[in-house]
């Protein structure tokens, strides 16, 4: 039973109010770009994102870990939304923990929608954990989403469940796209742009389990050698690279910055990047490559897709489904350096990945949002 002092109407009582959304979390861009741009009235209300250390508080940018997935969170605040939609943020709850949610959510007559984004875990060494809480997830929720088609029949397969497949919106601020795309066109006009070298950049970040970067970065610095005017940059975070790091690698570091010595790439060892530095960085590419080795989606691709920046990206998962890429073999078991050193050679060929357009990001951002309240209503009606 509900808290709540007054007792707001119900989509279903009046169905001409916005779907009120319980969304874990609300403040992450993925999230944020589900709703059209613009709106005065908009169709969807997404509750923000309780402070984990407070949950009568919002916690704006700070979600996790996420208070709504507590039992007593649903039911003492289950007149303040119509349906219960889970994104991310449940790496830390037991299999036990999540059927428990969904109890919650039945016994308060609230739908709940599960947007399947990894179908492995990228920060789980073994699937075995993150499998065990699709099982309770999937079969329970009483709608599904995906962002591939690969995705939703890798659903079908494994549980017999309907996945709805709606793309990844824009990352990327309309108005840093625009700047970009002003920027590349001006260097292409500019007959001494062809002076500056072709770079290829890889982020090793703080080494998620799903990324062994370092074969991925042998055959590339070979690769480079091989080609005029092109430059190999390797970026990753100082907890992994820097001696006193939390996490240092010291096979990396060292091959790193050994290959650096002798030329064959250019290191740059930094903090975490803020949204605007990030942007900066993946704009000064001509292509990033993905070194994972399993995973499903990826939103850093879609972000190279907003700014013009082409992606070579590995055949594990669904890469090549989110937007075009080059792509190359690697998973767990075994990296092809031929079929990455071709793709290397083939966006060499092509420098430049013509941006997407910001007009057509943007309708099909609207497309997005208006699938998921016309699917909330769905459940509701």
């Amino acid at each position: 039973m509900s808290t709540s002092a007054i007792r707001q109407p119900s989509v279903r009582e009046d169905p001409t109010r916005p779907v009120r959304v319980a969304s874990v979390p609300s403040s992450h861009v993925y999230i944020r770009h589900l709703s059209p741009v613009g709106s005065d009235a908009p169709a969807v209300v997404r509750l923000a994102d309780p402070d984990p250390d407070d949950a009568r508080r919002s916690a704006v940018s700070r979600w996790w870990p996420p208070a709504m997935l507590e039992p007593s969170w649903v039911q003492d605040h289950a007149d303040e939304f119509d349906v219960f939609h889970l994104q991310f943020g449940f790496d830390a709850r037991t299999p036990g923990e999540l059927r428990a949610l969904l109890a919650a959510l039945r016994e308060e007559g609230k739908p709940f929608v599960y947007t399947v984004h990894d179908l492995r875990n990228p920060h789980h060494e073994l699937r075995s954990e993150h499998d065990a809480q699709l099982d309770v997830l999937i079969p329970g929720a009483d709608a599904l989403i995906t962002l591939t088609p690969g995705a939703a029949a890798e659903i079908d397969r494994r549980w017999q469940r309907t996945a709805e497949v709606l793309p990844h919106p824009h990352v990327v601020d309309p108005a840093t796209m625009a700047r970009v795309a002003a920027d590349r066109e001006a260097e292409r006009a500019n007959a001494s742009a062809a002076a500056r070298p072709f770079r290829i950049g890889v982020h090793v970040k703080s080494l998620r389990a799903s990324m062994h970067p370092l074969p991925v970065i042998e055959v590339l610095a070979r690769a480079v050698r091989e080609l005029p005017d092109t430059v190999l940059q390797v970026d990753g975070h100082s907890d992994v690279l820097e001696p006193d790091g939390r996490r240092f690698d010291p096979e990396l570091s060292g091959f790193l910055r050994a290959a650096e010595t002798r030329g064959d790439l250019e290191l740059h060892v930094h903090d975490f990047f803020t949204d605007d530095e990030l942007w900066e960085y993946l704009a000064s590419l001509d292509v990033s490559v993905l070194p994972y080795r399993f995973g499903t989606h990826s939103g850093w691709l879609e972000a190279c897709r907003d700014l013009g920046t082409a992606v070579i990206a590995p055949d594990c998962g669904f890469y090549a489904e989110q937007q075009p890429v080059f792509g190359y073999h690697n998973d767990e078991d075994s990296l092809s350096a031929d079929s990455l050193v071709d793709a290397v050679h083939r966006a060499r060929r092509t420098p430049l990945a013509p941006p997407v357009t910001i007009e057509h990001r943007l309708q099909q951002r609207a497309a997005i949002a208006d699938a998921h309240q016309r699917l909330y209503r769905s459940l509701l009606t």
